[in-house]
């Protein structure tokens, strides 16, 4: 599961894959760049779950799942890198082309989660679908840039 939200860490060098997307679409945005390049060719998938969410989530399942199985939570949907690329372009307002570096890895093809038991065993179902937790993330951004989360190693 890859969670996202506000006060994520926003470093190119150390981000994951929404806020480093965030990150770039708006600088790219504020460059008035007319094409953004980006890793790979777009095509792996992924599953992103909403920080609040996995909170809620998370104190769900210590409060009512005392079982042994393990349990994932997430949203069970997944989006292909390039069709999230797509979305955050848009929802930061970034009107450019999307070019892809394909002498660049793609990464893993493939992360989804089975989130049946979390919604049988103690009824967790995420409150966010992406685009509105995407929302959330891009409106924390842009109101909190001045003072974003950088972690370096």
């Amino acid at each position: 599961m890859n969670l996202y939200g506000p006060r994520d860490n926003f470093d190119l060098e150390t981000s994951h894959v929404i806020p480093a997307l965030i990150r770039k679409c708006a600088m790219a945005k504020e460059a008035g760049q007319a094409t953004m390049t980006l890793w790979g060719d777009g095509s792996p998938s992924r599953e992103f779950l909403y920080v609040e969410d996995a909170a809620a989530g998370i104190l769900l399942a210590a409060e009512q799942y005392d079982g042994r199985l393990p349990v994932n939570l997430g949203t069970g949907e997944e989006v292909s890198i390039r069709n999230l690329a797509t979305m955050i372009a848009a929802e930061v307002g970034y009107a450019g082309d999307i070019q892809w570096d394909t002498t660049k890895p793609n990464g893993q093809p493939r992360r989804c989660l089975n989130v049946d038991r979390a919604k049988q065993l103690f009824g967790f179902q995420a409150r966010h679908d992406l685009r509105s937790g995407l929302q959330k993330t891009v409106n924390w951004f842009q109101s909190n840039r001045q003072s974003i989360r950088e972690v370096h190693l």
